[in-house]
């Protein structure tokens, strides 16, 4: 049995107090440190740019007395970092990414996307502010731009500036914390499952919690209790050996174009379900289930208008219900050349690129094998290596089939304790109806933790729905700043139940 575990400090001041004095007083101080953290270049795709990140981590999560190691992988090493421990308290694991999606500069409304520029709202969109111009008076509707200000650089100094508030009011923490950062979430973090069962005792914890990605859309604190998986197909079709004259071959050489299309039109109906025998077994949805769906406050109609579309498809009755059934998505589709370079041919071949998100209920090896099965059932001939002329001149119907590793989807049950105080915790620090959200759209690697460890993990993100992460002009909204050093500042400093 775990003892009661009591603040020394009773964090006497209001909440609301700390959000015009200290709260405020530590943004100011963040956002310094983000600037910092933020020109430290960190594209995923570039190795080299790791080592000074790393170093950054090392120099801020020891200044806050945390003891720090690099554990290497069989690529990117994982900087891990942990309290003192004492055996008496529950441990909270947290887990957050410090690599960065690559960046165009020309796409970009700033020169450097590593250097992190101020701006405010006006009238034209954005108006560009001096730092000079960040008063005591901090106006949260400012926005920092720059990449990986929101993902995810920015809550791992909101993490820490959480910790200097604590600190400076000489805190008693009532859990041990271990933060574990991945240096190559943005490219799939392979090495992770091996990494998680090689450092498991280092990792051991009572619960994970994941700070990545945006707060709803509604911007009110939000809890996450899964994430779906993701696996990928690559589908190409063959006609003549190279592309011929259309006017010569049209009408005699099969089209590799319209032999793509058709198979591709096969797995879908005409309202978006995808029609393959046996793709959405096992999903079940009772009626306490539903009401949680139900209860995540989106706006279908503002969801259409921004994306400029009539009616949704038909897989869910609404957005969260569609969140819950695997995904079939051709992400890219390509034959012959178009636009000002198009030509009078038959095409040589034609690909479509797959996508294929998961839910814990679908074994992604499982779905590929249907969507196979699917393929040979309309008459193909499957290799995995592009047909060597032989293979061409015996099959009628020729197609490649490559296939992408899987990253498992996770989730943990809505009645987890754990979640309950994440959910209540948020609520008393805000004054707000906490959105739950049954399993997020996008997928985050997280299921190796779960799958070694047996913890419960939750997603708890802390910047703004509009940041424009993976894109041009990454940004991070100041209030959203405080929210992050509010929101750590209330969970560790919470006793659990």
């Amino acid at each position: 049995m775990r003892r009661p575990l009591v603040l020394f400090l009773l964090l006497s001041l209001s909440l609301q107090a700390q959000d015009s004095t200290a709260i405020k007083t530590q943004v100011g101080k963040a956002i310094n440190e983000l600037r910092n953290f933020v020109a430290l270049p960190n594209d995923a795709l570039d190795p080299d740019d790791m080592d000074g990140n790393i170093n950054w981590l090392k120099s801020n999560f020891s200044a806050r007395g945390f003891n720090t190691s690099v554990l290497p992988t069989e690529n990117i090493p994982l900087f891990f970092a942990a309290l003192p421990m004492e055996d008496d308290k529950p441990t909270l694991l947290i887990y957050m990414h410090f690599d960065g999606q690559s960046v165009d500069a020309s796409k970009w409304d700033q020169e450097n996307p590593y250097e992190t520029v101020l701006k405010a709202p006006s009238a034209q969109g954005w108006e560009r502010k001096s730092f000079d111009d960040l008063t005591e008076d901090i106006n949260y509707n400012w926005r920092l731009f720059g990449r990986s200000t929101s993902d995810d650089k920015g809550p791992i100094v909101m993490l820490l500036n959480a910790l200097d508030l604590l600190q400076s009011e000489g805190a008693t923490l009532p859990f041990n914390i271990k933060v574990i950062l991945d240096g190559e979430e943005e490219k799939g973090s392979k090495p992770l499952p091996r990494a998680v069962k090689q450092y498991r005792e280092l990792l051991e914890a009572d619960f994970l919690l994941i700070a990545d990605g945006p707060v709803h859309a509604s911007e009110r604190p939000t809890v996450i209790y899964g994430c779906r998986g993701i696996t990928r197909m690559s589908i190409t079709t063959y006609g003549p050996l190279k592309a011929q004259h259309s006017g010569h071959y049209g009408n005699y050489a099969p089209n590799p174009g319209f032999q793509l299309a058709q198979l591709l039109a096969g797995m879908k109906d005409g309202e978006g379900r995808v029609t393959i025998e046996g793709y959405y077994d096992g999903i079940v949805l009772d009626d306490a289930t539903l009401a949680v769906l139900k209860s995540v406050p989106d706006n279908e109609e503002g969801i259409a208008q921004k994306l400029a579309f009539k009616t949704p498809e038909k897989v869910g009755g609404y957005y969260q219900e569609a969140l819950q059934y695997p995904s079939l998505n051709i992400r890219g589709l390509g034959s012959g050349w178009i636009g000002e370079k198009a030509r009078t041919i038959v095409p040589a071949s034609a690909t479509a690129e797959l996508d294929l998100r998961l839910v814990p209920e679908t074994d992604g090896n499982r779905l590929k094998a249907l969507v196979k099965e699917h393929i040979a059932s309309q008459g193909f001939h499957m290799v995995t290596e592009t047909p060597t002329v032989q293979e061409r001149l015996a099959h009628e119907k020729l197609v490649k089939v490559t296939e992408g590793p899987v990253t498992d989807a996770f989730r943990t049950a809505l009645d987890d304790p754990h979640g309950q105080f994440l959910v209540n915790t948020l609520a008393n620090a805000f004054g707000q109806d906490v959105v739950q959200i049954r399993i997020m759209g996008g997928t985050v690697p997280i299921a190796p933790f779960i799958n070694e460890l047996k913890i419960p993990a939750f997603v708890v993100p802390m910047v703004n729905p509009d940041n424009n992460q993976h894109s041009p002009n990454e940004n991070l909204k100041i209030g959203q700043i405080a929210y992050g050093i509010k929101a750590f500042y209330n969970l560790l400093s919470t006793p659990l139940p």
